[in-house]
């Protein structure tokens, strides 16, 4: 069975590759190769990381019959699509939350820190002449309020840790379960409250610029704003405005409306901003248990079994 991985793969993922699954012939296509065409028309399994699936690639895949998702979300997917070709779509939920939360704790301390331009001074030979103004603008978790919108697997990593660290845990999650760390909050509230806000929701029509120019408006003065789940549940806009004109102290963004990030974005032009360029998931580790749940799921697709995590 031939399967396609459309990504730019590293050294070390294509060495996790290798012992996927014995009967599976896997080829590895760069996003921006023009051979994905010709590889993708006799492939039984697309392995997708990142680069939109369009219908059109679904319908240059004859003998397609999953499309395996390496992380969550599948809103790159056009799942209409696959289902009027009987394509089956699965993802891979839990692989990669200690990444996304070990990273998103990671943007918290650089954006509150200042680690970016501490780094930069100090390699540039300015080691004990720090402006005082970026000292002022330094701070700590301990004692802000962390507000998570979402609460899956991730923050649920992550709010313990807040904890230990001094800082306390706000949650907006109609789904999440009682007893869960932190209090519960309304939407208003979470946006008012928070003094660090990390979204941890999928994208769709209800969540899409979730985070516009009211919410923000509605955040505390010097609030931080953490995005290691989709670029389009922001305003980036409204985004920009708020930091530029000093109502926020930064952003930490693994993830852009317009993917990869455009250099001319605004947001990387301001200094309070951390960008990181969509690789919260992405470990060794992860890769692990990544080619364990695909390698799992291609020995079901042969024998006829249900697939693990099948969303369509």
């Amino acid at each position: 069975m031939k399967a396609v991985l459309h990504y730019g793969a590293s050294p070390g993922f294509r060495t996790s590759l290798a012992g996927l699954a014995d009967g599976l012939d896997i080829v590895v296509v760069d996003e921006e190769s023009p051979d994905f065409a010709r590889e993708i028309a006799d492939a039984e399994i697309l392995l997708h990381v990142l680069k939109p699936v369009t219908r059109a690639m679904i319908e240059g895949a004859p003998q397609l019959r999953l499309i395996q998702k390496i992380g969550v979300g599948v809103n790159t997917i056009d799942l209409d699509a696959a289902r009027s070709r009987g394509v089956a779509v699965a993802n891979m939920p839990g692989t990669n939350s200690q990444a996304v939360a070990e990273l998103a704790l990671g943007l918290m301390l650089s954006v509150l820190r200042r680690i970016p331009a501490l780094d930069a001074m100090t390699k540039g030979g300015h080691r004990w002449s720090p402006e005082p103004a970026l000292i002022d603008s330094c701070g700590e978790i301990c004692g802000r309020t962390v507000g998570f919108l979402g609460f899956g697997e991730v923050p649920r990593r992550l709010a313990g840790a807040i904890e230990a660290l001094g800082g306390s845990v706000l949650r907006h999650d109609p789904a999440a379960v009682p007893d869960a760390p932190g209090r519960a909050v309304d939407l208003d509230t979470l946006f008012g409250e928070s003094d660090i806000l990390s979204l941890h929701v999928p994208l769709t029509d209800a969540t899409r610029h979730i985070v516009d120019a009211a919410r923000l408006g509605r955040m505390r003065p010097g609030a931080v704003l953490i995005n290691t789940a989709r670029g389009e549940l922001v305003d980036e806009k409204a985004l920009y405005d708020a930091i530029a004109e000093g109502r926020l102290r930064g952003a930490g963004l693994d993830v852009f409306e317009a993917e990869p990030v455009r250099a001319d974005n605004p947001l990387l032009t301001l200094s309070g901003v951390v960008a990181t360029p969509h690789l919260a998931w992405l470990t060794p580790e992860t890769l692990a248990r990544s080619m364990a749940v695909a390698g799992e799921n291609y020995r079901r697709l042969a024998a006829g079994e249900p697939l693990l995590n099948r969303v369509v």
